[in-house]
């Protein structure tokens, strides 16, 4: 299987050119033009990260500093910054290599393959994804708010893994219900409302969103 690498750049000219690159030489290549834009990307598990320092809104140490304590990949940082000073606060934010612009192909692609050769290590649980503030590990069965770990319980978790995996899409109750309950459940689906107060309860403590929003009507659904 292809190694897959998310290419984080607001300079189209040069996501065109790398991207393009890395493709003929056998890599899936996923990239975005910001930190919003990036987060979602980390649904995809990248092996690898090439990150821009220089981003708007969100910069590339931000981003970094963000999302290293959920994900374990490489992270190379691409920079215009040539101080000694820009290195040291790019490696502290947690990244794992740092290379100039302009820089060479050969030369990021020799860099690539090293770190993929030397960190085939676990990810912390294959699907992971951002929304907001929050973040989901899936097979690690957590959710984090600032860095902040939520305590849900099993059944908790599992409608908010449903809903969020299914992000924008409306599921009525009972369809909630017979997905997560199955046949092992006496009572109706009721107890569906409940758990998701608790949840919005949650939540709410440590952000200023809910995400499960009610659809009067239809049911619920899970925004960002």
């Amino acid at each position: 299987m292809p190694s897959k690498i998310l290419l984080v750049d607001d300079e189209p000219a040069i996501c065109n050119l790398v991207k393009l690159y890395f493709q003929t030489e056998g890599y899936l290549v996923y990239t975005a033009s910001d930190a919003e834009e990036a987060a979602q990307m980390l649904s995809h598990t990248p092996d690898l990260i090439l990150l821009d320092i220089n981003m708007p809104e969100v910069d590339g140490l931000d981003f970094c500093k963000k999302v290293r304590g959920h994900i374990d990949c490489p992270i190379i940082f691409l920079t215009s910054r040539v101080t000694e000073q820009d290195k040291i606060t790019g490696l502290r934010a947690g990244g794992d290599d740092y290379i100039t612009k302009p820089f060479s192909l050969d030369e990021l692609t020799a860099r690539v393959e090293a770190h993929l050769r030397r960190e085939n290590r676990a990810r912390h649980g294959g699907d992971t994804r951002m929304f907001g503030d929050l973040f989901i590990d899936y097979a690690g069965r957590c959710v984090y708010c600032n860095e902040q770990i939520i305590p849900f319980s099993k059944k908790e978790f599992d409608i908010i893994e449903f809903l969020s995996l299914n992000a924008g899409q409306v599921f009525d109750r009972e369809r909630i219900y017979e997905r997560l309950w199955a046949y092992d459940a006496e009572g109706s689906s009721d107890i569906l409302k409940e758990h998701i107060r608790r949840i919005r309860v949650k939540l709410e403590k440590v952000s200023d969103k809910s995400y499960i929003e009610t659809v009067w009507g239809c049911g619920y659904k899970w925004v960002s």
